[in-house]
């Protein structure tokens, strides 16, 4: 098992507030997180750091091979509970933070299963053939909105509000989270991405890359398309396979 990731601040961001890790464990088990911070001048900055720092470290001490796929996910989402709880007490230590917060995509993949624990509007996709599916929900108004049935698929991908979220990292005391189970066979490809490529670069042009491209190579043509379209905000992409 591979993974690649790459994080670009785009054409328009003055700063990159994404942020990401990885780490592979075995043959057969990685993981990677990625997060999108909002929230002033250095507030969206620290509030992903902060967040990868502490679940980068406490998967790497915590994990045991032993564990079962229940008490994956059961450490999964502690660690993002307290990585909330991180941000949001040192939001409120200094006045300068207030507010800030990040987006969350956390993936575990081990032997046949992938675990997802995801709060915000960064995804995570699983392309198997020449198939593409999103795993996770934006948390966001306009997702919301779709779900009721006020707007179409088509009309969310454009509409002036779509930015705004629903849930994040940092923003309250207690936080709520997807967790998702989904199957990997060898040849699947786990791709892990921010709002930044997700707005610039469609399902069809994810599945295209992600079978003609390896390695770093497949990372750089996700970022490098996404700045084709615009590059409005920062671009971050992971891929496990």
């Amino acid at each position: 098992m591979e993974v690649f990731s790459k994080s670009d601040v785009g054409l328009v961001r003055t700063q990159n507030q994404d942020d990401f890790r990885f780490g592979v464990i075995s043959p057969s088990c990685a993981w990677a997180v990625v997060c999108d911070g909002m929230g002033g001048a250095n507030g969206g900055n620290i509030a992903s750091a902060t967040a990868v720092d502490y679940i980068s470290t406490k998967i790497t001490d915590l994990y045991k091979d032993d564990m079962t796929k229940e008490q994956i996910g059961e450490l999964m989402a502690e660690i993002v509970v307290n990585a909330n709880i991180k941000i949001f007490e040192k939001a409120c230590e200094d006045a300068a933070l207030a507010g800030m917060g990040t987006t969350c995509e956390f993936v575990f993949v081990k032997d046949t299963t992938i675990h997802v624990v995801h709060v915000g509007d960064s995804r995570t996709y699983s392309i198997r053939g020449g198939k593409i599916k999103q795993l996770t929900e934006d948390h966001s108004v306009v997702q919301e909105m779709v779900r009721r049935g006020e707007l179409t698929y088509e009309q969310a991908q454009h509409h002036p509000n779509k930015n705004f979220i629903t849930r994040a990292l940092g923003i309250k005391p207690s936080v709520r989270l997807d967790y998702i189970e989904a199957n990997f066979i060898y040849g699947d490809v786990v791709l892990i991405c921010t709002d930044g490529l997700s707005n610039h670069v469609n399902t069809g042009q994810m599945v295209k890359i992600c079978h003609e491209n390896r390695g770093d190579s497949l990372i750089n043509k996700l970022v490098d398309t996404a700045k084709e379209d615009g590059g409005t905000d920062n671009i971050t992409a992971t891929v496990i396979y």
